[in-house]
């Protein structure tokens, strides 16, 4: 048990390194997967946390979201006009979840915001190729950044 323990908190300090991406030796990691040191200790506290969100929504919203339905809201929140009697076509939900999505991931250097149209979206450059990960893989690492994105502004949705 000490061992993972041990082994967790490496893993918190490694991932504390990959969002300041200036601070890693170039030849420390060469994949920010961290789920070959441990990976039923990692996931298992991700999903702890993700349930405590769920919880959160469905406290504010009477409904458990799936990933997508939290990337739709995030996308609203980002561009910041949220109206809850618009209603949005297929493209822009489409292009809310990607607002969402580069949001999430600029978080670890993969995305950086460069500019706002005229409208006020938020357009995004790729700083950084994406891990090459399986579905599940895939969901973990987005559930990851959207607890992070969580964790740093706080109380979720608070203009909703």
């Amino acid at each position: 048990m000490q061992f993972f323990k041990a082994v967790k908190k490496e893993i918190n300090q490694i991932h504390k390194l990959l969002l300041d991406k200036d601070s890693i030796p170039s030849n420390y990691l060469q994949n920010s997967d961290l789920n070959y040191l441990c990976p039923m200790e990692t996931q298992d506290d991700l999903q702890a946390r993700w349930w405590k969100l769920e919880e959160q929504f469905f406290k504010k919203f009477g409904k458990k979201p799936d990933v997508e339905a939290i990337l739709f809201l995030i996308g609203i929140q980002e561009i910041g006009n949220f109206n809850p009697k618009k209603k949005f076509n297929k493209e822009q939900k489409q292009d809310l979840m990607h607002v969402a999505v580069c949001t999430l991931l600029s978080q670890s250097g993969y995305y950086e915001l460069e500019n706002y149209d005229e409208e006020k979206w938020p357009h995004f450059k790729q700083l950084k190729e994406l891990p090459q990960y399986n579905m599940m893989e895939q969901e973990n690492f987005l559930k990851d950044h959207i607890l992070l994105y969580f964790e740093n502004i706080g109380e979720p949705f608070k203009n909703f």
